[in-house]
């Protein structure tokens, strides 16, 4: 049930309840139950994906974002030797649509979907079930965490993934930090800020008196297990939408793909963060990592406009003119071109993928 479970109990209770018990909650445990909790968390009790969703992802929009990506894949599998098996592995795969449009258009490369081993990382059992139709006869793998993906050369996508992951917020008072809590204020759910402390891993970051810094304790651990693997074989992408360093207040719920307060309907819209790129370059060792490039950029690279056209020469109005809009909502500036950031990591002494420069 999205709002509730069968005692009626919702979320916000849910989040009340462990308040009074527990203190104010960090904004990374109220990120993590509102998006996770088992029963009542927004990932385990629906599909929000699409128009009748809460928000459309890349893969989406269109066939052409993922079989740019596969194509991108395929050429890195084919620097590297063509290694046979490989895991043709993803975490966060939405409805399985990108990792279906990576391996149609990777069927172009002779033996590069005979070796993959397709892996699937998601915690949400409802989004698993869409992943199976989706990927009816692949055989398809799926596992809880990046740290069960098997010991095979890994070629890794992450697409808005990072951005879910829970994150901590802190502001600038002096020369310590004020954490932002969700506490209670006359029995709702509110924003306070606790007491001065010591942050060692924010000295690097010199701002004003109350300029609010992100960071993402998962985020280290979640690069760090991908990178170990790609180390010793293959490639890793992530795309998702942020910049080279964290700096103010990015935390956003999405629902029914309009913004609201985060804290309105909790469990029950998208929550989500900017990716802080300079933290995933920093987490990727030991593997080598390339330069954060834009995804209308990386997309442009790949041949993504020769693809449109291709696809459009058997098109007519109306679908003529949303392949057109398509394409310009992943690659121009002024929409997904720009905020979207991409980011790829290979084995050191490999070249990079296609599209990303050293």
């Amino acid at each position: 049930m999205a709002a509730g479970d069968r005692a009626g109990v919702t979320l916000r209770d849910h989040l009340l309840a462990r308040i009074r018990a527990q203190g104010p909650l960090t904004v990374a445990d109220f990120m993590a139950d509102c998006l996770l909790h088992p029963t009542l968390g927004y990932y385990s009790t629906r599909d929000p994906f699409g128009p009748g969703g809460d928000f459309v992802t890349a893969p989406e929009i269109s066939q052409m974002f993922g079989e740019m990506l596969g194509l991108c894949l395929a050429q890195a599998w084919l620097d590297q030797g063509r290694p046979a098996p490989f895991a043709m592995a993803e975490a966060g795969p939405g409805r399985g649509t990108l990792m279906a449009d990576m391996l149609r258009a990777g069927r172009a490369v002779p033996g590069f979907v005979e070796a993959a081993q397709v892996h699937l990382v998601e915690a949400s059992e409802v989004l698993r079930g869409e992943q199976a139709r989706t990927l009816s006869g692949v055989g398809a793998v799926w596992h809880d965490h990046l740290s069960d993906l098997p010991d095979l050369p890994t070629f890794f996508v992450a697409n808005e993934f990072l951005d879910a992951l829970p994150i901590r917020q802190h502001v600038r008072d002096g020369k310590g930090w004020r954490e932002r809590l969700v506490a209670q204020e006359d029995g709702a759910l509110a924003f306070a800020l606790g007491p001065v402390v010591t942050v060692p891993e924010l000295d690097h970051h010199e701002v004003p008196d109350g300029t609010m810094v992100e960071r993402c304790p998962a985020l280290p651990g979640a690069v760090g297990a991908v990178a170990e693997r790609v180390a010793q074989g293959g490639v890793a992408i992530f795309v998702d939408y942020g910049h080279w360093r964290s700096r103010g207040d990015t935390l956003q719920a999405l629902r029914a793909h309009a913004p609201e307060d985060p804290l309105a309907h909790p469990g029950q819209a998208d929550l989500t963060a900017h990716v802080d790129f300079e933290a995933v370059a920093g987490a990727a060792t030991p593997a080598r990592v390339s330069a954060m490039t834009p995804q209308g950029l990386l997309l442009e690279r790949l041949g993504i406009t020769a693809r449109a056209q291709a696809l459009a020469r058997s098109m007519t109005a109306p679908a003529l003119e949303a392949h057109v809009a398509a394409h310009r909502r992943l690659t121009h500036p002024a929409e997904m071109g720009d905020l979207f950031k991409a980011i790829a990591l290979v084995p050191t002494g490999v070249p990079l993928p296609p599209g990303f420069d050293p």
